[in-house]
C-alpha cells in the first residue's frame, strides 16, 4: 500500500503530504474545479468583457445530430432586451461549435461551444475597483483572487455565462429525448401576475426577485443514488450554479414540514408508481419513483438595482453612498426558466448515462 501511495497527493489538502492510489480519486484538484458531472462532464469558462465565454461537454455521446439551428430556440429564450424588466445589452450569441461535431452529428470526442462577447461597456465598471456592489461577488473575488480577477461585468461570476449553461442544456435535452422538461416563471416580487410585479419594480425605481417552477415528465423509475447522490442533491448542486438561486424546494417543500405524515405521504394507486399525490416532488428515498419530478426555484432580486446603495471605499476604509452602473435586469427570474430547464437536462443526461439507458453511441 506504501508504495500505492507515493504517486497520488491527496486533492483539496495542499499542505497534506499524504497520498492515495489513483483508483480512490481518478481526478487531481484542477480537473475537479469549474465542472459537473460524471460522464456528461460539462465545465464552463470565460468572464463576462472578455473575448469569449464558453462551454466544453466530455463525455457525449457519438451520433447526436447537432448544429446552430437547434440552439437558437432556448438562446432566445435567455436573452434579454426582449421584455420589459430585463437588461437592454443584447448579444448576438451565435454558437460556435469549435470541436467535437462532424457533418452536423457529435463525434464522441469533447464538444466546445463558444460565444463571443460583442456588446460590452467596460468602462461602466471601473468604480469597482474601490467600491465593491452589495449583493455582488466583487468583494469576495478580489480577495480570493489577490486582485487578478476580471472585474468587468462581474467578469466570471457574471450571468452572462449561463449562455453556456444553456447551450450544454440544448445538447442535454437532444440526449434525453422523450422526457420533457418545463421551468416556468410562477412568480414575480411577490405577484402572480408577471406584469404587476414588473410594474412594482418600474414603480420602485428598484430590482424584484421570483420562483421558477419545473416540471419533467417520462422520467424512469430509479434514477439517482441514496443519500450523497440523490436526484434532489444532484439537482440542488447543479440550480446552484445559476446565480441569483437563493433557494429550492421539492415537492410540498418546506409546507411539509406543517402537515401530518399521513396527510403527506403519497398513497401508490398503479404499478408504475403512480401516487393519488404528489407531495414527494416524485422523488423518494433520492430516486425517482415514476411520477412527475417537480421543485421550484426562488430567484433573489437583481443585486444591481436602480438605486443608491451605501458600500465600503476600499481605499479610504468608509462607506459612501454610489449607484451602480451598468445594463441590468430589473428582473433576473425573467431570464431563469430556461437556464433552469437547461441544468436539470444536464443532470438527467448524466444520471440516464450512468444508468446505461443512454448509450455512447446514437
Amino acid at each position: 500500500m506504501r508504495r500505492l501511495l507515493a504517486n497520488r497527493i491527496l486533492p483539496f489538502s495542499p499542505t497534506c503530504k499524504v497520498s492515495a492510489p489513483p483508483y480512490l480519486y481518478p481526478h487531481t484538484k484542477a480537473e475537479i474545479l469549474n465542472s459537473f458531472g460524471r460522464i456528461f462532464r460539462v465545465q464552463i469558462f470565460g468572464e463576462s468583457h472578455g473575448e469569449v465565454v464558453g462551454v466544453l461537454i466530455d463525455g457525449c455521446p457519438a451520433g447526436i445530430p447537432l448544429n446552430p439551428t437547434l440552439f437558437q430556440e432556448d438562446l432566445a429564450r435567455r436573452r434579454g432586451g426582449q421584455q420589459k424588466g430585463t437588461t437592454p445589452r443584447v448579444e448576438e450569441d451565435a454558437p460556435l461549435l469549435k470541436t467535437g461535431v462532424f457533418a452536423e452529428k457529435t463525434t464522441g470526442a469533447p464538444l466546445a461551444i463558444l460565444f463571443e462577447n460583442k456588446n460590452t461597456r467596460s468602462s461602466d465598471y471601473e468604480k469597482i475597483r474601490q467600491i465593491p456592489r452589495p449583493g455582488h461577488a466583487d468583494f469576495v473575488a478580489h480577495q480570493k483572487f489577490g486582485g487578478f480577477e476580471d472585474y468587468r461585468g462581474g467578469g466570471h461570476f457574471s450571468g452572462r455565462l449561463t449562455a453556456c449553461l444553456v447551450a450544454a442544456g440544448v445538447v442535454a435535452k437532444q440526449l434525453v429525448g422523450s422526457i420533457e422538461i418545463t421551468a416556468t416563471l410562477m412568480e414575480v416580487g411577490g405577484e402572480n401576475s408577471i406584469e404587476k410585479g414588473i410594474d412594482k419594480a418600474i414603480a420602485q425605481q428598484d430590482s424584484v426577485g421570483g420562483i421558477v417552477e419545473c416540471v419533467v415528465k417520462g422520467l424512469p423509475i430509479g434514477l439517482g443514488e441514496p443519500f450523497f447522490d440523490s436526484v434532489e442533491s444532484l439537482l440542488a448542486h447543479a440550480i446552484f450554479s445559476i446565480p441569483a438561486v437563493r433557494g429550492i424546494e421539492f415537492g410540498t417543500g418546506f409546507a411539509a414540514a406543517r402537515m401530518f405524515g399521513s396527510e403527506h405521504n403519497d398513497s401508490i394507486i398503479a404499478t408504475d408508481g403512480t401516487t393519488a399525490t404528489n407531495h414527494a416532488g416524485g422523488v423518494v428515498g433520492g430516486l425517482t419513483n415514476g411520477n412527475e419530478l417537480k421543485f421550484r426555484v426562488a430567484i433573489k432580486p437583481t443585486s444591481s438595482t436602480p438605486q443608491q446603495q451605501k458600500s465600503l471605499n476600499t481605499a479610504t476604509g468608509e462607506q459612501e453612498v454610489f449607484l451602480v452602473k451598468g445594463r441590468h435586469d430589473l428582473c433576473i427570474a425573467l431570464r431563469v426558466p430556461v437556464v433552469v430547464e437547461a441544468v436539470t437536462a444536464i443532470v438527467l443526461a448524466d444520471l440516464l448515462l450512468l444508468e446505461q439507458k443512454i448509450t455512447r453511441v446514437n
